[in-house]
């Protein structure tokens, strides 16, 4: 926790204090008083987001603000409350050495010490419910995640591809699935073993990532296949994109000590239309993946 010390060179010296940063560290520190009706409400929640709403609904009365932020970069997490306004505190939240992200409060007035140590308090509270928030968000990822390259696995896919279907009927959109399998992967296995196998998925993983969209669902969804799901896009620009993946893996082989493996890959389009279900939208992009395979390996074909 930031010492008095610390608040009083910044807050008592009567400097315009824009900014009030340090450590909070809650390890063997009790909440204050007053706080136990606050920790009630937040261990009502693991979504982190709906977490820092509350904290900041409670914090308001006590220590009025124009805005309050938080963020983890570690989870990929940002949320903004409110308008950022000329001063603010600023604290890293850690507990046992645990990294919870950072958050900022501020407003047009500078914060007197006595309310800064009020907020730490309530800071203070935050800790342990933002803790397992975090890891149950952790845990929930993990499940979705493909360990070995960290895209989305089979389960995740087939959720986001129901989702998607539903929201691009809804807004009106195009919606457009690219399935890629890697052309003669056995061979890659049996000829240079497993670890390379592993080496070559994970730079396929890499490529994909260097042409997709950030808003692009990417899934490893069997051993060598992978999915790339894409809203607002028509057949156009998927085929592009496929086009463009598989050159770009055509150009770099995959560096392994030693070596270097060349590969390539074949890609499938469809484009969904007008009623149709999530099972035939990607039976259609799986059958095109095939025809790319049985036309010759390393090339794009569109569903029909």
């Amino acid at each position: 926790m930031m010492t008095q010390e610390q608040l009083q060179v910044v807050v008592e010296a009567g400097r315009p204090a824009r900014q009030v940063t340090g450590p909070v560290d809650v390890d063997d520190v009790s909440p204050a008083g007053g706080t136990t009706d606050l920790l009630a409400h937040l261990q009502t929640t693991l979504d982190v987001n709906q977490l820092v709403r509350i904290f900041d609904a409670s914090v308001q009365p006590v220590v009025p603000h124009a805005s309050l932020s938080y963020g983890n970069p570690v989870q990929d997490l940002q949320l903004e409350i409110g308008t950022a306004q000329q001063h603010s505190c600023t604290y890293r939240l850690t507990l046992r050495d645990e990294d919870l992200g950072n958050l900022v409060v501020t407003r047009a007035t500078p914060f007197v010490r006595e309310e800064v140590m009020l907020f730490e308090n309530m800071l203070i509270t935050l800790a342990f419910p933002l803790r397992n928030a975090l890891m149950y968000q952790r845990a929930l990822q993990s499940a979705l995640k493909d360990p070995l390259t960290g895209l989305y696995n089979r389960s995740a896919m087939d959720s986001a591809l129901h989702r998607e279907v539903l929201l691009a009927r809804r807004n009106g959109v195009p919606l457009s699935l690219v399935i890629l399998d890697i052309d003669h992967f056995k061979s890659i296995n049996d000829s240079h073993g497993h670890t390379t196998g592993d080496a070559v998925i994970k730079t396929l993983s890499a490529r994909l990532a260097d042409c997709t969209r950030k808003s692009d669902i990417l899934a490893r969804f069997g051993g060598e296949e992978f999915s790339v799901l894409m809203n607002n896009t028509d057949q156009f620009g998927a085929r592009l994109l496929a086009e463009r993946i598989c050159q770009a893996v055509r150009a770099a082989p995959c560096r392994v000590p030693g070596c270097d493996i060349p590969f390539t890959v074949s890609a499938g389009v469809a484009t969904l239309r007008v009623h149709e279900s999530d099972r035939l939208f990607f039976e259609r992009a799986d059958a095109a993946l095939y025809e790319a395979k049985r036309s010759g390996r390393d090339r794009v074909c569109l569903a029909q």
